[in-house]
């Protein structure tokens, strides 16, 4: 099985990582895919007492396996949506709304962590969905016609979301789920 991940910097480390490690567990063949296949910095969202939002402190370089330009989203089973940062500027990348759109409308399983539901929401493919998010989204999924859910996964057909990496766990338990159900 072959999955994708889109990020690119300022993606969330933990995020990335747990997918990648996680699928690859399974025996799978992950590529991380970026604007362009190159080394990018991911970073490391936390909670501090007393904050009101979440602190953002440099993590990993991570190394893109291709460019969203090389990207054939035929030949992927599933799409991880990591979020942090990145989905706020990918969103705006038509060839990255361009492959998450195909994987919404082939009902291949897709899932999406704390801000990737923003790439989902710019397919304008998100009108009668159930999703979870990183909960300060909860305006943006009602605004583009999604039901937005408060809790550590919600499953919905074949995409998977979780409100943040505190809910790594869920999230890949569920994909992989989804995942292996497909290849039976």
């Amino acid at each position: 099985m072959k999955i994708l991940v889109i990020t690119g910097d300022a993606g969330e480390a933990q995020e990335i990582y747990y997918a990648k490690f996680r699928l690859e567990e399974e025996g799978w063949q992950v590529h991380i895919a970026a604007p362009e296949k190159r080394a990018f910095l991911s970073v490391v969202h936390d909670f501090e007492p007393g904050f009101d939002t979440y602190v953002e402190r440099p993590g990993y370089r991570v190394e893109a396996d291709l460019g969203l330009a090389e990207v054939v989203a035929e030949q992927y089973d599933g799409l991880v949506l990591p979020g942090g940062r990145a989905p706020e500027y990918l969103r705006n990348r038509e060839r990255a709304v361009a492959i998450v759109r195909h994987f919404l409308e082939a009902d291949k399983p897709i899932a999406a962590n704390c801000h990737g539901p923003l790439l989902i929401l710019a397919t304008g493919l998100a009108r009668g969905r159930t999703m979870t998010s990183y909960p300060e989204l909860e305006l943006d999924l009602r605004a583009n016609g999604a039901e937005f859910i408060n809790r550590e996964v919600v499953v919905d057909g074949s995409l998977v979301s979780v409100r943040g990496w505190p809910d790594n766990s869920p999230w890949m338990r569920e994909f992989v789920r989804l995942l292996k159900a497909r290849a039976r």
